[in-house]
């Protein structure tokens, strides 16, 4: 299956001599990788969900781990700000806002001021289908 690439070739002229040298057949393919990594973050998948036509999962892991031990994501990104300045105002997150563990399943405060019975028992019309109602309490008018 051919992989189609998102990077126009412009954009990869820009990043590939930024890139770490390649050695080895882990470097065989530096552009296919950095689209890998790109999916992903773009995605937020698990890295196992990474489609086959961009590599197996495991080793694109392997070899993102081993750049960013390397430093290579950071010189890469210090790289990519210093030529464009605006992306140094570029702010990604994926903060998870959840719930305390105590905020399900607690009572609800109604406000109540009287017991249900009560309104009939002060003289209020214990029927409310309708004004005129003439059956009493609600001998359904």
């Amino acid at each position: 299956m051919e992989t189609q690439y998102v990077l126009s070739e412009a954009q990869w002229s820009v990043l590939a001599p930024l890139l770490p040298g390649r050695r080895g057949p882990a470097g065989q393919d530096n552009r296919r990788f950095v689209e890998a990594v790109r999916w992903l973050a773009r995605s937020g998948a698990h890295w196992r969900a990474l489609p086959p036509a961009w590599g197996n999962w495991h080793t694109t892991y392997t070899r993102f781990a081993r750049w960013a031990k390397s430093g290579a994501w950071g010189r890469l990104l210090a790289a990519v700000q210093a030529r464009d300045a605006g992306l140094g105002t570029l702010l990604l997150d994926s903060t998870t806002v959840r719930a305390h563990q105590h905020a399900a399943g607690a009572r609800k405060k109604t406000g109540r001021t009287r017991p249900s019975g009560a309104a009939a028992a002060d003289g209020a019309p214990s029927c409310t289908c309708s004004p005129t109602c003439s059956a009493g309490p609600c001998g359904r008018c």
